[in-house]
């Protein structure tokens, strides 16, 4: 099964705040997340995962005449947080998927305390008949 686990932040003024934290704590971020990242490898569990530009650099694509596309800077849906990033993992089990987003939500913050991050998970719909 494979799992969507995206990670969600406060929108606070549009941007991620991370540009705005200490250098030391913003490389001990990533390399959390690198670390992850590897250990997902190793165990063969990864399948892909990406961090994302924040809200301020978003485009809105529409068809337009002729199949052109249109691309504006909005309107945005209204929302608290936004899409930082994600992973798609292939686990056994959803249990599984939660352990993984379990521990995504624990990077560490600006202060290193664990930033408790709400990491949304979706299963990816594949076709295939659910496995008991």
């Amino acid at each position: 099964m494979k799992f969507m686990l995206m990670m969600n932040m406060p929108r606070d003024t549009g941007d991620y705040q991370i540009n705005k934290w200490h250098p030391e704590a913003f490389k001990a971020h990533i390399q959390f997340m690198q670390d992850l990242n590897r250990d997902l490898v190793k165990t063969g569990e990864w399948v892909d995962g990406q961090g994302l530009t924040p809200p301020g650099q978003a485009q809105i694509v529409r068809c337009g005449p002729g199949g052109v596309a249109v691309v504006s800077d909005g309107p945005f849906a209204e929302t608290k947080e936004f899409l930082a990033g994600y992973w798609i993992v292939s686990v056994e089990k959803p249990e599984r998927a939660y352990e993984i987003a379990a521990k995504a939500s624990s990077a560490p913050g600006p202060d290193g305390k664990p930033l408790v991050i709400p990491i949304e998970v979706r299963r990816v719909m594949d076709g295939l008949p659910d496995e008991e």
